[in-house]
């Protein structure tokens, strides 16, 4: 037997209301999907945004220090050091310190098509495990990083092993290094102003063909600039302070 059987017009149910109810739940469904499809896609944008910037993606630069290929967006009580190659005079990185943590910022050239970060991976962590320390690969924020412990000469002659976290971003025809150290490279709470200094740099690759993994150029902060920052508030988060930072937790082992 059908679900409707036939009968006189006034027995026949009133199969608009019908088709007008079903609509509606349709209507209802492809707006529940919608609105599902919406919060996927603010959620994906949210997540491509919360990394390294290419200058392409940026409209306005005021709040940030321009050292040539990497600009920087001050935080409160952030110093920065840059790092000369003092035979070639020629800056080879930027590191970023906050309290007891820092980040060594280097960016380098890349294909166009493909990017170098795993294979560069690779090569760090057979460095630091031939040199006799170890070398982990975890997924941290922004991807698949390096946990590493790098052996060093304590002051008193013994060996200690120095935490150390390697990030590396892919972006368009360039490369960005982070190394973490110090406290942010194996207490989550302190990492997080760390991460928040690589998530907000911006990469000026420039339009010069270069090899993939030259180093790109790095220049002083315009003088006019820095100037101004620290007139505003000497030592802040704008203005480059270039003093060097004290070393981070070690561990330490005899042999």
């Amino acid at each position: 037997m059908g679900l409707f059987s036939r009968g006189k017009s006034k027995d026949r149910p009133d199969t608009g209301a019908v088709e007008a109810e079903l609509s509606d739940e349709l209507d209802q469904d492809r707006r529940d999907e919608t609105d599902e499809i919406a919060d996927e896609s603010d959620a994906d944008i949210s997540a491509a945004t919360a990394r390294p910037l290419d200058r392409s993606e940026v409209e306005d630069d005021t709040d940030y220090l321009n050292l040539g290929a990497i600009w920087l967006r001050g935080q409160q009580g952030m110093e920065l050091r840059l790092e000369v190659n003092e035979q070639e005079q020629q800056i080879t990185g930027v590191t970023a310190v906050i309290g007891e943590s820092a980040v060594q910022l280097q960016a380098f050239a890349a294909p166009r098509t493909e990017g170098v970060w795993i294979d560069i991976r690779n090569e760090i962590a057979a460095s630091i495990v031939d040199a006799g320390g170890t070398a982990e690969v975890l997924t941290g924020e922004f991807g698949e990083e390096l946990l590493t412990r790098m052996p060093q000469a304590g002051p008193d002659g013994r060996t200690v092993f120095m935490p150390a976290r390697f990030v590396g971003v892919d972006g368009p025809r360039w490369f960005l290094r982070a190394v973490v150290s110090g406290r942010a490279a194996i207490e989550p709470a302190a990492a997080e102003a760390v991460h928040e200094v690589i998530r907000t740099t911006v990469i000026d690759r420039g339009e010069e063909a270069m090899p993939p993994r030259e180093l790109l150029p790095l220049r002083l902060p315009e003088a006019q600039g820095a100037d101004q920052a620290e007139a505003d508030d000497p030592g802040a988060a704008g203005g480059p302070d270039l003093n060097p930072f004290e070393r981070g937790p070690e561990i330490t082992e005899v042999r």
